[in-house]
């Protein structure tokens, strides 16, 4: 993409037909977004209906309740393996490549997925869940594109509506696990793969609407709108530019802590949380009903995430999220047999979850140049991924040997380093 000729407030682009004035950017950004959200509920929807039942699914291949837990940690480990290959193929080639090649990895995933179970090969299956995690790649992505083309004072909302639409498919995904499985009945596949043959399908489709209807790319359209620094070299876009951009800028790390501790912390405590549950005499449908408050509260308010950053500020979200999931960690470490007290503290750190991602995510933008942006944000969901799995393994340690209150205690503590530097760069603003 160059600038037009003669024409500074205009664009031409070999996606774009005509000139890109300022004029036609509003409805630009409207269709774009459609898209994403369209993407997000199909992606959601294909994540969760396998989620639903991979830890099933393992037990029935494995043979053993002991390395069911290994479902969950191979579909974080996808992710994070895959964050910095998308980074950089983004970097060089647009949103649209990335995202389509993301929900191809994770449509092949659930298809290994799918062929483990029929061979009763645990490796096989476990290799075909790390592919379909990585198909949750896409939606992390998302919110990113999503950010490209938004106006610096609606950035957050960008993000934020984006991260509301998976509450759809997240919501559906269970819902549609049983007839799922009822549909490979006869067909020599385990009932609980169904899931996995729905979700390759759904993942499927959604790169095909990527690849048709995701144009012009954001995030080159983004680079041409912003003149010399958007046409900076490849050297400007590669990943050793990202890592300078970040330690020249304090707000950029703050927003890497912020996106990776919120995360991480919740990650935590809400993987041990069914287990606490259960020792406490809970049913698996009470579990699921405290699962699911816990992701009303991750999806459905993260649009009041985005209004309150753009309106009050970056690092006033932030200093929410901290109280948020310091509120969380109280509650449910202390809850004990209160059920009810357990599900208001998964509820109120699925906020602090929201919190934390959507103003982290809006402040990282918002701190590094324009040209090194998905270098920057590739790396902080590798790292936030990252985190999260070894807190997800260590979560499981620490309730084993301390317990559950104490898992929530570690937590909190994620949330110092968030805090101090949110308080800092307050300090340094004010």
């Amino acid at each position: 993409m160059t600038n037009t000729p003669g024409a500074p407030d205009a664009l031409q682009s070999t996606e774009i037909s005509g000139p890109l004035s300022p004029a036609r950017l509003p409805a630009l950004r409207r269709r774009i977004q459609a898209v994403l959200i369209a993407t997000q509920i199909l992606g959601g929807l294909g994540i969760a209906t396998g989620v639903a039942l991979a830890a099933v699914l393992a037990k029935e291949v494995s043979g053993t309740e002991a390395l069911s837990g290994l479902a969950s940690t191979a579909s974080v480990a996808g992710p994070a393996l895959l964050a910095m290959p998308l980074a950089s193929l983004m970097a060089t080639r647009g949103r649209r490549a990335g995202l389509v090649l993301a929900y191809l990895v994770g449509a092949l995933g659930a298809g290994v997925a799918v062929l483990g179970a029929v061979l009763d090969s645990f490796p096989v299956l476990l290799a075909g869940l790390v592919g379909f995690g990585a198909g949750s790649s896409a939606n992390l992505a998302a919110r990113f594109a999503a950010a490209d083309l938004a106006e610096p004072d609606r950035r957050a909302r960008a993000i934020s509506t984006v991260v509301w639409a998976t509450t759809i498919g997240a919501v559906l995904g269970p819902n549609v696990a049983a007839p799922a499985g009822e549909s490979v009945a006869g067909l020599g596949i385990p009932v609980a793969a169904g899931p996995f043959v729905w979700a390759s399908g759904v993942f499927v489709i959604s790169a095909l609407v990527v690849a048709v209807l995701l144009r012009p790319d954001p995030l080159l359209t983004a680079r041409a709108l912003a003149g010399p620094e958007g046409d900076a070299a490849a050297e400007g876009r590669s990943l050793k530019a990202g890592l300078r951009a970040v330690r020249e800028s304090s707000r950029a790390r703050l927003a890497l802590v912020t996106v990776a501790g919120s995360h991480t912390a919740m990650v935590s405590i809400m993987s041990m949380t069914p287990v606490a549950l259960s020792h406490h005499g809970a049913d698996i449908r009470l579990i699921g009903l405290v699962i699911s408050g816990h992701i009303a509260g991750m999806y459905a308010f993260s649009p009041v995430m985005g209004w309150l950053s753009d309106r009050l500020g970056r690092l006033s979200v932030i200093g929410l999220a901290v109280a948020l999931t310091a509120v969380a960690a109280l509650l449910a470490g202390t809850a004990g047999a209160s059920h009810g007290q357990t599900a208001l503290g998964l509820f109120v750190l699925g906020l602090g979850w929201s919190a934390g991602l959507v103003s982290g995510s809006a402040l990282l933008t918002d701190s590094v140049p324009q040209a090194a942006r998905a270098a920057v944000q590739g790396l902080s969901d590798f790292i936030m991924n990252t985190a999260a799995g070894v807190g997800g393994l260590a979560a499981g340690l620490i309730v084993s040997t301390v317990g559950y209150g104490w898992l929530n205690a570690v937590g909190a503590c994620l949330l110092v380093p968030m805090a101090v530097l949110a308080l800092r760069g307050a300090v340094r603003k004010g």
